[in-house]
């Protein structure tokens, strides 16, 4: 059977009604990325960063899959599908994929500030004063501007291991994700689904402009 490998970015996402923030002059929900999204900004002001992230996690109740979301789900009938993600919310999951890796942490989960291994599930609200079993505050489990991304090593692997690489709704810009593409064995088929692509047609990569739930519909058709 083989191995297609997915790497998805927040077009993926976005025909759910869950916004970008790279298409709207970096700014997300109405927010500059760095007052919400970095270590800096959460020691600044916690309790707007927490406020950001509850909000983003009531959002993600009222959202569904879409039609490309559930399309990569069917395609497990007949490939291995793993699917290396960019985005927080667990719409992949939701769908019935069942191999996910999330690069930039999920939304519904949190952890220790003291203890990065203190993971845990948490589907409510975050506030200030919530505490792991040690004291410390807990905070969103999102991979945040300037730290560490614990899992690019994982995606390696698994770039490295793919039959066919798929790339769906990314702007290719975002490191170190967007360096993935090149851990591909140099004849591993690649496609790129975006409606404003950042890589050109070239012997290498078979661009599909088109949305997600388009282009998934033409991919599925070059699969068979």
């Amino acid at each position: 059977m083989k191995h297609i490998v997915v790497l998805t970015g927040a077009g993926m996402s976005a025909e759910s009604g869950i916004k970008t923030f790279r298409d709207a002059d970096g700014l997300w929900e109405g927010h500059d990325v760095m007052e919400v999204a970095s270590p800096q900004g959460f020691a600044r002001n916690p309790e707007l960063v927490l406020d950001f992230y509850n909000q983003r996690r009531r959002q993600l109740k009222e959202v569904q899959p879409n039609q490309a979301h559930n399309d990569l789900a069917e395609l497990e009938k007949d490939f291995k599908v793993t699917i290396i993600t960019q985005n927080v919310d667990n719409l992949h999951e939701r769908a019935g994929s069942t191999d996910v890796v999330h690069l930039h942490g999920e939304l519904q989960k949190i952890r220790s500030t003291g203890n990065p291994k203190d993971i845990r599930v948490w589907t409510e609200d975050l506030n200030l004063g919530d505490t792991c079993d040690k004291g410390y505050q807990l905070r969103p489990h999102i991979v945040w501007f300037g730290e560490d991304v614990p899992m690019i090593e994982t995606a390696v692997k698994i770039c490295y291991a793919a039959d066919i690489l798929v790339i769906i709704g990314t702007s290719m810009q975002v490191y170190p994700a967007a360096s993935l593409m090149d851990y591909v064995q140099p004849d591993t088929p690649i496609y790129y689904i975006d409606p404003k692509p950042a890589i050109s047609n070239n012997g290498k990569v078979n661009v599909i402009a088109k949305s997600a739930t388009e282009g998934m519909k033409d991919l599925i058709s070059l699969l068979k």
